[in-house]
């Protein structure tokens, strides 16, 4: 805790107020609600005004839809602002009455108390980056939409593929070719067509945009370096950079591992020790992404061209890290299927692993590029 910090405030922030509290430093005493404001930082600040110098006013409040911009505000003006993770917020199992109030209150106190964690916020130039890369995410998860609809109106006319492969240019050209008798049924198969294109040239625009986006970017060496590793091409690799941000704030690959939710649960106590799945804490994008790369290391590892092209202009300890990293996790993934373990288990156990292979080739980025 900050000695300077004479006071410790708490918010509550929503769309259309922001609930306060505030306690001093010195002492036990509980916090004290001092009232709920509109939504206009103007009116907070001239409320916090009151409490003195902005450098000896800590304020905190939970991470929300509303975004950083009232943090960014409050440290604009000198205040030591804090956003904390709702899920990390520690709670008492007996109490059962939970108010705007009460939250601030508590937020104030513990606050006090050293026992809440702030989350890492971006700067609003990789906030943008963030905001392009989820967008194209949606318009991923829209395309997969549109195509389910078609492929879902097809199936109800006993219309079915015989090929292997959906979406490729064969099977576009034998939903081009089907036919039907009455107009309404027509009608129906083009809307959905230009749906599935539409959605598709959305995730184009989209993806140039990312790629162009990455220039010059402050983080476009850490991507361009993990992209080093098997199944992580140049658009996950600026999901991951994205999502996690910057990977330097993680002292160790576990902690980046739990960050990220792959970490198993365990509730232990005395010899009893328990452990369950994986958490799912943390970003589950990067999460995401972490366990479809895993998927490409079912195969024995070899160098492919594609992967020698996109990492040929890399330094040779990078390279060869990533090759290390393939050796193995192709290696773990084989045993584990020797085992008879269940596939979406396997992905999770290499996608673990991976993650701790990614921590350390963006360390090794960020080390070269200071140098």
């Amino acid at each position: 805790m900050d000695e300077r910090i004479k006071f410790f405030v708490g918010l509550d922030a929503h769309k259309d107020s922001i609930a306060v509290a505030a306690c001093e430093a010195a002492g036990r005493e509980p916090a004290r609600f001092v009232g709920t404001l509109g939504p206009d930082v103007n009116g907070l600040l001239k409320l916090l005004a009151k409490a003195g110098d902005p450098a000896q006013v800590g304020i905190v409040y939970e991470a929300g839809p509303t975004g950083y911009g009232l943090h960014r505000e409050l440290c604009r003006r000198g205040y030591q602002s804090q956003i904390v993770a709702p899920s990390l917020i520690p709670r008492r199992p007996g109490v059962r009455i939970k108010n705007d109030r009460r939250d601030c209150v508590r937020l104030a106190e513990l606050s006090r108390a050293g026992e809440l964690k702030p989350i890492w916020v971006p700067d609003e130039a990789h906030e943008a980056m963030r905001n392009l890369w989820r967008a194209r995410e949606d318009a991923v998860g829209m395309r997969l939409k549109t195509r389910q609809q078609l492929q879902g109106f097809l199936l109800r006319h006993g219309r079915r593929y015989p090929g292997k492969t959906h979406w490729s240019r064969g099977h576009e050209r034998w939903i081009a070719e089907q036919r039907f008798e009455h107009a309404g049924d027509r009608i129906v198969l083009a809307e959905y067509q230009l749906a599935v294109q539409s959605a598709e040239q959305r995730v184009q625009r989209l993806s140039t945009a990312l790629l162009e986006a990455t220039r010059g970017w402050k983080f476009e060496p850490i991507a361009a370096a993990l992209r080093a590793l098997r199944g992580v091409d140049s658009l996950c690799a600026i999901g991951l950079v994205t999502e996690i941000g910057d990977i330097s704030r993680f002292a160790t690959p576990r902690q980046l591992m739990a960050y990220l939710g792959l970490v198993p649960s365990e509730h232990s106590s005395g010899n009893s020790i328990r452990r369950g799945s994986i958490t799912k804490t943390g970003n589950a994008h990067a999460r995401r992404l972490l366990t479809e790369a895993a998927w490409s290391y079912r195969f024995p590892a070899r160098i492919s061209q594609h992967l020698r092209q996109r990492s040929e202009s890399l330094a040779e300890p990078l390279r060869n890290h990533a090759w290390k990293a393939q050796q193995r996790l192709c290696g773990r993934f084989a045993r584990l299927a020797s085992r008879g373990v269940q596939i979406n288990k396997i992905c999770v156990a290499v996608a673990r692993e991976l993650a701790g292979f990614v921590w350390a080739i963006a360390r090794q980025a960020t080390h070269a590029q200071a140098h």
